[in-house]
């Protein structure tokens, strides 16, 4: 687990509008325990933070899968209680892993609104050059999933060149992992037939992702700490 380092800064209208729920809403999350209380600023003004907004991410994601409130509710107090917005955002990735691919075609005005936050031009031409969106004619056609990664990627001050050949390493490494895997598992299926093996890969997807995830989560740490003490 990681810990935020900055202050949360954000009022509730800034975070509803950050996050695309009302206000009402978060009130409404806070009251059954699903956000933790805010920071009382100056005049005991509520502020909130990258942890909120996270778990107002992953709270979407969970609820984009079709789990009711009471479900939430049961998964969110699985959490350890001081898990940070990094930690959150992991969390949020294996439970968007469970979701089909789901490509779609879509206005800019509806990219926006699925962005959750107002795209100016330049993001919009970032998104495409990161080959997170595909121009259309005047539409898009948009992942959901890459864009939830995208839009978080225009706040990182990464250069586009740099983003697309991180991509490459890691669509590369994926590939390889996944492929590798898929020879384990069909040698464990060889006798078994297709549904079977289709159960068995429902199963196995997102304990797999959040076992890569974890994997890479601290060998990314082990690195970046071997760099800082260099």
């Amino acid at each position: 687990m990681t810990t935020d380092t900055e202050q949360p800064t954000l009022t509730i209208d800034e975070l509803a509008a950050r996050s695309g729920v009302t206000v009402r809403t978060v009130r409404f999350y806070g009251t059954r325990g699903l956000l933790p209380p805010p920071a009382l600023g100056p005049r005991r003004v509520g502020r909130y933070g990258r942890e909120h907004l996270a778990r107002l991410a992953l709270i979407e994601e969970l609820q984009r899968q079709g789990m009711t409130l009471a479900g939430i509710e049961r998964y969110l107090e699985q959490l350890p209680a001081d898990l940070s917005a990094d930690d959150l955002a992991i969390h949020r990735a294996v439970v968007a892993s469970w979701a089909p691919d789901s490509v779609a075609l879509v206005s800019l005005e509806e990219l926006r609104r699925r962005a959750g936050r107002a795209l100016d031009d330049g993001d919009v031409e970032r998104l495409v050059a990161m080959d997170v969106v595909t121009r259309e004619g005047k539409d898009f056609r948009v992942d959901s999933g890459l864009l939830r990664l995208g839009v978080q990627l225009l706040d990182v001050p990464l250069s586009q060149e740099a983003i697309r050949a991180a991509r490459t390493v890691l669509t590369e490494h994926a590939r390889a992992a996944a492929h590798e895997l898929s020879q384990l598992l069909r040698g464990e299926t060889s006798e078994r037939d297709a549904e079977d093996v289709r159960s068995l890969s429902a199963h196995m997807q997102p304990i797999v992702v959040q076992a890569l995830l974890t994997a890479f989560q601290r060998s990314l740490r082990e690195e970046l700490r071997a760099w800082v003490d260099r």
